[in-house]
């Protein structure tokens, strides 16, 4: 999600416009598992036993290399998922109890795309959930980020080499201390396959408006901001599972002016653009980490 760097909704306006998707199954009832029984006349017992058989088959008929992709892609922001998963016309969407998710083949191989919600709570929970149900060797996150005028373009790609959750105030003690503990390095291959700003990555749970920019100019001078790399990216460190994080800017403020404050319209629409391009580099990013 584009996050940090503007304002581009209100509290409000953003919370209808991130309605996570779900799958729904019409009339038929769902035990907890989450699986449709149909069947109203069934026996509780018949219809977890029946529950349990497709549940089993559905399984047996995947391969086992699409239940544990080598790479799975995050992404958070239902704007950005709104775009992704359209791309993929022929993927069987599932859920999860983050969002939705699918396994589609990519530059030949099988990988995971999952929905894990915007903000920081979302990113972290969802994170460690595709890490521990499906045990990937690698996550992507693909999202969009706020640019700082002047030092990046709208519509270049992140790969920060480090994110830091800078929204943190600690009253009792040395903020810069708490802060130190919730930045994550992340490793970048030595060649990239496409031309990439390599820079700090600054996440927090707000916009970032001219006024909050003015701020924290003086101790970060930040490139590009967003809401959810820096929960993915401490997470995935905490678990040890290298993590590629690629953020394309949607919009662009200065000390002056946020062009998407209020103009959420602009936020979506570059977001097109921005996840579309994402998704067709994707099988140059896999090849590198064959």
């Amino acid at each position: 999600m584009t996050g940090g760097i503007v304002a581009h909704a209100s509290s409000v306006q953003r919370r209808r416009s991130r309605r996570r998707g779900r799958l729904f199954y019409g009339a038929a009832d769902t035990d907890q598992t989450g699986c449709a029984l149909g069947n109203a006349g069934m026996s509780a017992g018949a219809a977890r036993m029946s529950t349990c058989a497709t549940m089993l088959a559905l399984l047996l008929a995947f391969p086992a290399a699409a239940r544990e992709p080598r790479v799975a892609v995050l992404i958070s922001a239902d704007a950005e998922w709104k775009v992704v998963a359209p791309l993929f016309p022929s993927a069987t969407a599932r859920t999860s109890p983050y969002g939705e998710y699918f396994f589609a083949r990519v530059g030949g191989e099988a990988v995971l795309f999952f929905h894990g919600g915007w903000g920081k709570v979302a990113a972290a929970g969802s994170t460690q959930y595709v890490i521990d149900h499906f045990h990937p060797s690698r996550l992507i996150n693909l999202g969009t980020c706020g640019g700082v005028e002047g030092r990046v373009q709208r519509f270049d790609v992140v790969a920060p080499d480090r994110v830091v959750i800078y929204d943190i105030a600690e009253a009792m003690g040395d903020s810069a201390e708490a802060i130190a503990e919730y930045s994550t390095s992340i490793p970048l291959p030595s060649k990239l396959p496409v031309p990439v700003v390599r820079a700090t990555l600054y996440s927090a749970d707000r916009d970032l408006t001219s006024a909050g920019l003015k701020e924290i100019e003086p101790r970060y001078h930040p490139v590009a901001v967003d809401w959810e790399s820096g929960a993915i990216a401490w997470v995935a460190h905490r678990s040890g599972t290298p993590l590629l994080v690629l953020r394309g800017v949607t919009d662009l403020v200065s000390p002056e002016k946020a062009e998407a404050e209020g103009n959420l319209e602009l936020f979506q629409t570059n977001t097109v653009r921005v996840m579309q391009s994402l998704v067709r580099d994707l099988p140059k990013w896999l090849a590198i980490f064959r």
